[in-house]
């Protein structure tokens, strides 16, 4: 490992870790609905680092086949990821599932039923996480998701006050505004870094708390040959350093 920002990411875990301290990375990966290539590609990935992943699943395309790659994937979790994965923000606005367009019961109705269809879908790998497509979703529907099950919502940024408990992702591979590929991966590992230095600080002496994770986000379906090799580096270093612990959606909706 000789380029300088892989360094400098090794180099803030080895002084976290001589803290006596850890820091917990976990790893969402949005919009399987089916068996792929690339799928088969990520399952691989963090089964040869042992590194669980949550997939977050658009209930209403969501398939048998799908359900019946994933059995007996202890590393696997499967969250809620919107209903359809539908625009229904108009023309000039950003893309939204869950915004203030419909009315909120015909939204909630729908997420009721996303988190009953992946629950009966994935009985073993469901946790009770939603993650709204494009990372949005209306003020005014989060006191109506704990009556549906949900425990947990993730978005993407740092976390704010909610009534609903966020762990949400903080460093995204994708250059979506630019190439549409990955990152320049000293970017990504600067995020990394950056986020690690906020966690570790504001974390001595606490531990399972949400909003103290660092959360990388990732989709698939549309990943370049630079997003699996900064994948591949990533997790192995820090697959086993002894200042990470990768969590499940399980541990992640369970706390």
């Amino acid at each position: 490992m000789t380029d300088s920002h892989w360094q400098q990411l090794s180099a803030a875990l080895d002084a976290v870790a001589a803290s006596g301290r850890q820091v917990d990375f976990w790893l969402r990966d949005d919009d399987a609905v089916e068996p792929t290539a690339p799928l088969d590609r990520l399952l691989s990935l963090v089964e040869r680092y042992a590194v669980p992943v949550v997939l977050a699943v658009p209930p209403a395309p969501a398939t048998e086949a799908l359900a019946a790659r994933t059995v007996g994937r202890s590393d696997v979790s499967v969250a809620v990821h919107g209903w359809a994965h539908e625009n229904h923000a108009p023309l000039g606005e950003k893309k939204q599932e869950l915004g203030a367009h419909r009315p909120r019961e015909t939204v909630l109705e729908e997420l009721g039923r996303g988190h009953a269809r992946l629950q009966s879908l994935f009985p073993a790998q469901f946790v009770p996480m939603l993650v709204p497509p494009w990372n949005r979703i209306d003020a005014g529907l989060l006191d109506g998701l704990p009556g549906l099950g949900f425990r947990v919502l993730s978005v993407f940024g740092p976390e704010k006050p909610s009534p609903v408990t966020l762990v949400n992702t903080h460093v995204d591979v994708m250059d979506w505004h630019g190439t549409r590929g990955c990152r320049d991966h000293a970017s990504i590992v600067a995020d990394i870094v950056t986020r690690l230095r906020q966690v570790s600080g504001e974390a001595e002496g606490k531990t399972d708390q949400a909003g103290r994770t660092i959360g990388l986000l990732t989709h698939h379906l549309v990943h370049d040959d630079g997003v699996w090799a900064f994948l591949d580096t990533l997790l192995a270093l820090t697959a086993t350093h002894p200042a990470c612990r990768w969590l499940s959606g399980r541990q992640l909706t369970d706390r």
